[in-house]
């Protein structure tokens, strides 16, 4: 790969520092939930992330978990504004800060960390890389002065090293999680030497522009591969944006573009992922996706925001999660899966025709295996920092509506806050009011307007704007006062989507619908705290959707939880029909007939609610009745 030699190529947003974007209404309950559950007491049950982790000082764990539960803790606790969590998160900074030695290195000291347990090769860099996005996390937070050169003085060491302990394994897979954190500092010092070393680095990485440009993987993975493994996939979809950042070439936006596409055309899911019960595991919506996958494919989607400024990032990013990452974890958080279904009509200890164990797809504390138990508390903290992003010339874009509020430096350094209210996604009407230190700033704003959305409309202080969309975003440029106020108008229209073998999703804006069946918790370990537990269901589940049934929208009050289906603030109501001999497979829901056999049977009047809501459900239905009338329905000859 080529790579500049005295310069980055520009990016076309910049991250806000971590606590610029505060969480408001809803997401902030949700954060919340979140620090009351699994995140903010993790610690204190599980060990492995507890007292004896090599990360705090002791002999246990001393890998991948206490770095990865670090990358969710720090987040959230700075977009809370926690002094609890803040607090449990320092002892682990100040810990890594002490560690370092003369020679740059840092973390637990011990045998060379390695990969396929060979001492005598390969150093094991991987563990490293999360704690360096952490390091990269709390310097924005905090200016605190020891971080640069606490940074600088291991990449120095990695610089001396590499070349004689080349990326391998997991770290080869993940290499650009490395490149982030070098050009994160590059950002700051301006020293060309990181480049230099972000070039390196960048080549020793699996080159997944070749994987994605040119995609191999046309059915389900049978066997294992790096570039497979759907947690790989899931990260290193950002690898050719993060090589963007070194060479320009457009080759590199080409083949995130066909990555994606293909991804979704061979192994998509309805809520936004791919498959991938540790592999890519093709379209059935009755394979699994790891929690893992979910949350660093969000993360993946805000860094090719940051570099490409398009929207179509952002469409994705709010799909999965508003869809997938609620889904997978107990609306409590006190439990959580390792895979998830889309059609999920029973969690249990059972054989699958999987890649994982039988209890991959339990609620619990540690399902499988716990690398989910520590990286999954990253997926809702990094959303919401990643709300707004500067524009690099005095601007602010809106990467995703939840409510919020930021501040930021705009135009010629007035400092502005834009309180964001509405409920979206729950409602289609977002709020903006606008906070100035100053009578009057000219700049501009950038508003993401998603794909899914066909009449979009704007209003400036109850005046109609005009939206001119270019790559998904609008911008509004103009002498802004203090208190401005915007009202952005996003329709949502219902529409059913075609999917594996003409079985079709139901979407309506960025959420996804789901057919609810009453859910049987029964404990399989008990605990102090966060127990394990099987879900079997209290309801029918093998219905297929009329073709011409239609849907109502029915809104409610937004819930402290908005993810339980009881309790939904948007519903939809719709017509099916049971369908004979839709059997279960191998312990899930068998395959959508593409015949559906519904010979005498009722139609019904079925509430669906948003997919993330159900933790047992239907998402994918065979269509009953004539493919025309589903097709003139999504395009919008139905109802809204």
């Amino acid at each position: 790969m080529q790579t500049t030699t005295n310069k980055q190529a520009k990016a076309a947003f910049r991250e806000l520092p971590l606590g610029a974007v505060k969480p408001a209404g809803w997401l902030r309950d949700q954060l919340r939930i979140q620090a009351d559950g699994l995140t903010g007491h993790l610690e204190e049950h599980w060990a492995d992330v507890g007292p004896d982790n090599g990360w705090i000082g002791g002999t246990g764990e001393s890998w991948e978990r206490g770095p990865y539960y670090l990358d969710g803790l720090l987040p959230l606790a700075y977009a809370l504004g926690d002094e609890r969590l803040i607090a449990k998160a320092q002892r682990w900074i100040e810990w890594s800060l002490a560690s370092q030695r003369e020679d740059g290195n840092f973390g637990p000291a011990g045998p060379i960390q390695t990969v396929n347990n060979d001492l005598n090769k390969q150093q094991d860099w991987w563990h490293y890389m999360i704690m360096l996005k952490v390091f990269t996390q709390y310097g924005e937070a905090t200016d605190d002065p020891r971080v640069e050169p606490f940074l600088t003085k291991f990449f120095g060491y990695l610089a001396r090293s590499i070349e004689g302990h080349p990326l391998q394994g997991w770290a080869k897979a993940r290499g650009a999680e490395l490149v982030l954190s070098i050009l994160w500092l590059h950002r700051r010092t301006g020293d060309d030497a990181l480049l230099a070393l972000a070039g390196i680095v960048a080549e020793q990485t699996t080159d997944w522009t070749d994987v994605f440009h040119d995609f191999p993987y046309w059915r389900k993975v049978e066997e294992w591969d790096w570039t497979t493994h759907v947690v790989n996939v899931a990260m290193g979809i950002k690898a050719p944006g993060v090589r963007y950042e070194l060479s320009g070439e457009d080759v590199e936006r080409d083949a995130v573009h066909r990555g994606i596409d293909s991804l979704m055309t061979y192994h998509g899911q309805a809520h936004g992922m791919f498959s991938g019960d540790e592999w890519l595991s093709g379209t059935s919506p009755s394979q699994g996706v790891e929690l893992c996958a979910v949350v660093e494919y969000m993360f993946s989607m805000e860094q090719l925001t940051r570099v490409f400024g398009e929207g179509r990032f952002g469409d994705i990013l709010e799909k999965v999660a508003f869809n997938a990452l609620p889904a997978t974890i107990a609306k409590d958080w006190g439990s959580h899966q390792y895979d998830q279904q889309v059609n999920q009509i029973l969690c249990n200890v059972a054989s699958r025709n999987w890649s994982n164990g039988p209890d991959a797809n339990l609620f619990g504390l540690q399902p499988n295996f716990g690398c989910c138990t520590a990286n999954m508390h990253q997926g809702w903290p990094k959303f919401a920092s990643h709300l707004w992003m500067g524009d690099g010339r005095g601007g602010l874009a809106a990467v995703s509506y939840a409510p919020c509020e930021v501040t930021a430096e705009v135009g010629g350094g007035a400092s502005a806050t834009i309180a964001v209210g509405g409920a979206y996604p729950f409602r289609d009407a977002v709020t903006m009011a606008i906070g100035l230190d100053r009578d009057s700033e000219t700049f501009a704003l950038s508003l993401r307007i998603p794909g899914w959305c066909e009449a979009p409309q704007l209003t400036i202080n109850g005046a109609l704007a005009a939206l001119n969309v270019v790559n998904g975003y609008a911008k509004v440029e103009r002498a802004w006062s203090n208190g401005d106020r915007l009202t952005l108008t996003l329709p949502m229209a219902v529409k059913t989507v075609s999917r594996n073998l003409y079985a079709v999703s139901v979407e309506r804006g960025p959420l996804v619908y789901a057919l609810p069946i009453r859910e049987n918790w029964q404990r399989l370990t008990k605990r102090e705290r966060f127990h394990d537990w099987e879900l079997y269901p209290g309801s029918a589940w093998k219905y297929g959707l009329l073709a011409d049934g239609g849907f109502a929208v029915q809104e409610s009050d937004v819930p402290y939880q908005p993810f339980d289906a009881e309790q939904a603030p948007v519903k939809l109501k719709a017509s099916g029909k049971l369908v004979r001999g839709w059997k279960m497979e191998g312990n899930n829901a068998g395959t959508p007939p593409i015949y559906p056999d519904v010979e005498g049977q009722e139609t019904e009047e079925l509430t669906l609610v948003p997919y993330g809501s159900a933790r047992l459900r239907i998402g994918e239905f065979p269509l009953v009745g004539e493919r025309e009338k589903a097709w003139k329905r999504k395009l919008g000859q139905g109802e809204g």
